[in-house]
Order: structure tokens, then sequence, then C-alpha cells
């Protein structure tokens, strides 16, 4: 028994040390549906003082069960209720000043990142969201913690094919105010299509009207554990390679159902779910990509990459829903361009294009991740390939996502550094023909036939 327990410590340890695992972020979900108000200002004045105290002592509760447990706590965030929701009660023409508000509280606590400036507008836009889209560009450029999202499309209501259109011109205009940083701004905002209430991570999390006033929630880590469990079945069969992963899936998945509820005990609030995605760094040894290219791939992207992909979330889903009593979120296996070293290389090489990672889509957890793409790009390109992601997930029923920084100022091949966890991305070509009089038309693409399951 104890030789057991002895070895589980000394895997655990060498996961942490040698393979990059972490707690990626512990992510405090906050309900705002209490603070609105006919009065703006009053409104604010209310979601300042629920989120500083709410989430006080967010951070030195992550920061204690770090220091007992030697597990790193990468990131400390906060999700609220879509703003849109809250700031509609008042009569304010934009909501700026609400995103002002949620930065101030979220640097008085001392997290990382805060989210929910958010829309949902899958099936029509009232006028609160209608402001709050406009607002983006002037949020996002004037905070610096904010994280904006938009739901766009479902497969119960199709894809509102409008709000397309006005997130590609959102996209644009936020990353002509961010020149300077060649569109910066734009690595904080998603839009989404059957986006969850519960997701703990950035830039997409909010807080759904659904889940309970305060929970707390986490999204785990570890691509460089699963590649190191690949290294052990090299040349053995697909069948190896599954239960291979599984059983590292469910170690990973282990930890973040510990911190989560020593952290929800410890904040006297409700544990919510352990996300399980796989969340790359753009670090050697921290690589989805690497994952993949362990199963015999002599790059990410070539042929056999979706399928290898398949094999990795299939796996990962399987052995995490065994190590936890509450899954949620994405739970699958990012690939983000600019935060994934193998992701990095491969697009740097041109061995991974923007087709490639439409195709790998419709098996990951989001879509066009932190992809760089020409500053030249009209907004209409941009909501064409938000078009297609959007469709991938609602004909497929899952979340896609794109959150793509148009590169002002920069051409295809050239580098732009974002820092720290959101690392760094080439400038990948987009299609040069124009999908102008497509998303012109608007109005909304109807659901599938198989969306209406009741």
């Amino acid at each position: 028994m104890l030789s057991d327990l002895s070895q589980n410590i000394l895997e655990t340890l060498q996961m942490i040390d040698e393979d990059k695992l972490d707690i990626r972020t512990v992510t405090m979900g906050i309900s705002l549906l209490d603070c609105a108000d006919s009065n703006g200002e009053v409104a604010r004045q209310k979601i300042y003082d629920k989120i500083t105290s709410r989430a006080a002592h967010l951070v030195e509760v992550a920061e204690g069960i770090e220091a007992e447990l030697g597990i790193p706590i990468i990131n400390k965030r906060i999700s609220v209720t879509p703003i849109a929701l809250v700031a509609g009660a008042s009569d304010d023409e934009d909501y700026v000043e609400f995103a002002r508000t949620l930065d101030a509280a979220a640097k008085a606590v001392g997290v990382n990142f805060i989210g929910g400036f958010t829309a949902l507008v899958d099936k029509g836009a009232t006028p609160a969201d209608e402001k709050l889209m406009r607002s983006i560009p002037r949020a996002l450029n004037e905070t610096d913690v904010v994280c904006a999202s938009v739901n766009i499309g479902s497969s119960r209501a199709g894809i509102n094919m409008s709000a397309v259109r006005t997130m590609g011109e959102v996209i644009r205009q936020t990353a002509e105010g961010s020149a300077e940083a060649h569109g910066f701004g734009c690595s904080k905002l998603v839009v989404f299509a059957n986006a969850v209430s519960d997701n703990p991570f950035m830039a997409g999390a909010f807080h759904g009207v659904q889940e309970a006033d305060t929970v707390v929630s986490v999204g785990v880590s570890g691509p460089g554990v699963i590649k190191r469990a690949l290294e052990t079945v090299r040349g053995e069969s697909f069948d190896a390679c599954a239960e291979t992963i599984k059983k590292a899936a469910f170690k990973i998945t282990r930890m973040g159902q510990l911190v989560g509820t020593l952290a929800a005990e410890r904040l006297g609030v409700e544990f919510g779910i352990v996300d399980l995605s796989l969340a790359p760094t753009a670090e050697v040894g921290d690589s989805v990509a690497h994952v993949l290219e362990e199963m015999g791939l002599e790059s990410v992207g070539t042929h056999g990459t979706v399928a290898a992909l398949a094999l990795l979330n299939d796996a990962v889903k399987k052995g995490g829903l065994m190590a936890c009593s509450h899954v949620g979120g994405l739970s699958g296996s990012f690939i983000p361009i600019s935060e994934d070293i193998g992701m990095i290389e491969a697009a740097a090489a041109g061995k991974i294009t923007l087709d490639k990672l439409e195709a790998m889509t419709a098996i990951c957890s989001v879509g066009l991740d932190m992809v760089a793409i020409p500053g030249d790009a009209t907004a209409a390109t941009i909501s064409a390939m938000i078009a297609d992601e959007a469709a991938i997930g609602v004909m497929n029923h899952k979340t896609t996502a794109v959150r793509v920084i148009p590169a002002i100022g920069l051409e295809i091949g050239d580098m732009v550094e974002f820092g720290g966890l959101l690392g760094r991305a080439p400038v990948m070509p987009a299609h040069a023909e124009s999908a102008e009089l497509f998303i012109a038309r608007g109005g909304r693409i109807p659901s599938p036939v198989h969306g209406f399951r009741n």
C-alpha cells in the first residue's frame, strides 16, 4: 500500500516537473441577474460590489491549494452573466462603461481575466444585444482583462447570418482599434455556435442563467502527460493508444476534481464542473500537435490528422468521465495556433492551413482559435469564416468557435508576438475570393432537421 502511494506521488511529481502538467484555470462563475437596474450607474455599482465580495478570496484560496498540493494553478478567472442580459435593463446607449466596471472589479480581486461581456443571438438580437456587439471594439481596446463572446448559432435555432455579418465588422473594428499591437484586441473575442454556459476557459467563458448563483469550475491541462504516455506504446495498435490515453486522462482529471472540490469548499460556493480540454501552451513539451505526431504523423496537418484527433478527443473524454462526477465546459482538445508550439511550427512551415483547421473543427473543442490572418482581410471574409465554422457546429451538434486576429500592418508569413500563454502566431493566408454578396444577404440559415429532437 505504501509503495503504491509512493509510486503515485512520484508519478504526479514527474507529470508536473517534466510533462508541464498544471491546472490551467480555476474560474468562479457569478450570476449578475440581481444587479440589473434601469439606472446604469446603479447597476454597475451593484456589479462591482457583487464581484468584489464573491471573489474576494478566490486568488488567495487558489494560491493556498497550489502551495498545499504542489500543483501549479496557472490562472484565476471570473465569468459572469452575459452582460447584454444585465445592461439591457438600463437606458445606456452603449455598454463600454459596463466593461470598465468588469475590468476594475477583476483587477480589485487580482484575477487574470473576466469573461461575460457577452450576447446570445443565435435566433435573434434584442436592442441590448445590438448595443453590446457594437460596444465590443471599444470595450476590449479600452480595458485590460475583459473578454467578450457572442453566440451566433445553435443546432436548435440555426445560424443568425445578420449577427455573423455584424461580428465580422466588429472583429475588423477591434483589430483596427489595436492596430499598434497588430490587432491584439481580437485575442479577447470569441464568436461561437452552440456556446456552453459553464466553460471555464477564456476568452469564451460566461456564466449561464441556468447556473447556480456562484460556482467554481476547473480547467485542466496535460498534453505533455498524454504524449509521454503514448511514447510507451510506439508501434502498437490504435486500441493500445486509446487505452493509454484514457488512463492518462483519468489521472489528469482526478487532479482537477480534487482542486475544484477543495476550492469550492473553502470559498463556500458550489462546485461546478471540470473541463477536460487539453489546453496547450507555446512551450516545448506542452503541445496537442505533438501528441498527434506521436501517433505516427510526420507533421500535424498531413493526411490522417483528423483521424488522430478523433481518437485523442474520444479517449480523453472517456478517461475523464470516469474520474469526475461533474464534467462540462468544452471538454476536448484545443488546437490554437499561437498557443501550441507544434501548431506554430506547422503553420510557419505551411504544413497546416485554414482549410485543414476547419476540417479538424469537426472533431476538436473549438475551431479557428488564435489564428493570425492578413491585416487587410475584409469584414466579409471574416464573417464567412465564422459562417463556415458555425455550420460545422450546428450540423454536428457541437461547439465551434472563431478567434481570429487580423494582424494589422503584417503580411503572410510574418510572426505576431502576443506574449505569455497567448504565445505567437505566423500570419496565415486566407482565400482571396470575395464572399461579400453571400454575407450581405443577412437573415437566418435555418436549423437542420435533426436539430428537432423532442
